[in-house]
């Protein structure tokens, strides 16, 4: 008899991951695949037992709902959807109910609805996403696992904003996001070293969205993102945090719409705001203009002081820990980073750094460094797994 599947999505607006395991235990993966550059030059790759099935130009995701649906298309026509029991979906925003992997039943789904507003590049396209699989699947179980979870045990002192506290009981405080891919880095140390996990630990996850994530022993302790996932440094397109006055400003006396504002806080600020470029690393590295070097200078600055206040919060620091797209491929971002945390004793070894290798700090470092590429595909086939077998 074949084995249950399960399939995993992680729907955005401009990217779709998605996997297959198998249900049995251990969660052998079968298919890994995304849809890069949604709306534009979109591509698909896809890959089995370590063969690349699939690469090339898709033009039929001229969207991300028309993405989901020739996903869907293509899975099935290659087989990859039988036997699937169950689809976990990554939700970007799960307030302060949503607490562990749950079953998305219409009630469930209209509550996440409401958050929509407080994550609106992936929220709604998340929950496209559950509608979709309920259609191309409906005798599936759906899942959602939430990246706001992870970070729902900090001190409460780390989530607090100084307001009225009629909108902190309304539940306006800080969330944190990646959690997923904090969960996954952190269940790494914890199997490598034991419940130590790195001790007094920051996560960079550094992508095309950018936080970072003090962790002791594992637990989630601090985060640069708060109520929305616009906090923090700079990220591809998004501005990281301002002055609230900003905003005032842009509404009161240049009279931009609250549409305006978010539509240029979420997608026209950031790296690509500062250069006048691109919000790509890759293209901002290569570029010698004046504005893209400044744009990397903004952003390896603050992502410095960021780890100066996580540092503060854990009383000190064990182990820095680069993850993520930027963080697991750029080379020249981590030693930039790294030559702005000399004060904290982090000493990059130079060959490590350019090869990637899982430690790429010196021996005489008094910050252990690593490079761990994160799989936020295995945290949400772990929470649907879960389920599964209930």
């Amino acid at each position: 008899m074949t084995p249950p599947r399960l399939l995993t999505l992680n729907a955005g607006s401009s990217s779709l991951k998605f996997g297959v395991y198998e249900g049995t235990p251990g969660l052998p993966l079968l298919l890994s695949g995304q849809v890069a550059g949604i709306g534009g030059a979109a591509r698909l790759r896809a890959a089995a037992n370590g063969a690349v099935l699939v690469d090339k130009a898709w033009p039929d995701a001229s969207g991300p709902e028309e993405a989901l649906a020739a996903v869907y298309t293509w899975l099935a026509d290659q087989g990859w959807t039988d036997g699937v029991i169950a689809v976990g979906h990554r939700i970007v925003h799960g307030g302060r109910d949503f607490l562990r992997p749950t079953v998305l039943t219409g009630a469930v789904t209209a509550r996440l609805a409401d958050l929509a507003s407080l994550a609106p590049l992936h929220q709604p396209f998340n929950l496209r996403g559950v509608e979709i699989a309920v259609r191309h699947l409906p005798g599936a179980l759906q899942v959602g696992v939430f990246d706001t979870a992870f970070h729902a045990q900090q001190p409460e002192v780390a989530r607090l904003y100084a307001l009225p506290r009629d909108l902190i009981e309304q539940g306006v405080i800080a969330y944190g996001f990646h959690g997923l891919s904090y969960d996954y880095i952190s269940g790494v140390l914890r199997a490598q070293e034991g419940p130590e996990a790195g001790g007094r630990c920051i996560v960079l996850h550094l992508g095309s969205g950018v936080s970072l994530c003090a962790l002791n022993r594992g637990r989630s302790i601090a985060t640069t993102m708060g109520f929305s996932a616009l906090e923090g440094p700079p990220m591809s397109t998004r501005s990281g945090s301002l002055d609230p006055g900003v905003v005032l400003h842009l509404i009161q006396d240049r009279a931009m719409s609250v549409t305006e504002v978010t539509d240029m806080l979420y997608n026209r600020s950031g790296l690509l705001g500062l250069s006048g470029l691109s919000g790509d690393m890759v293209t901002l590295l290569a570029s010698a203009e004046p504005n893209a070097k400044q744009a990397i200078e903004v952003y390896v600055y603050r992502i410095a002081r960021e780890i100066g206040s996580l540092t503060a919060a854990l009383g000190g620091l064990d182990t820095l820990v680069f993850t993520a797209g930027v963080g697991e491929n750029a080379a020249p971002i981590r030693h930039r980073i790294a030559e702005l945390c000399a004060w904290l004793g982090v000493r990059l070894n130079p060959e490590a750094n350019l090869a990637a290798d899982r430690q790429i700090s010196r021996a005489d470092s008094s910050v252990r460094v690593l490079v761990i590429p994160t799989d936020e595909q295995m945290v949400i086939a772990e929470g649907t797994a879960g389920l599964m077998r209930r």
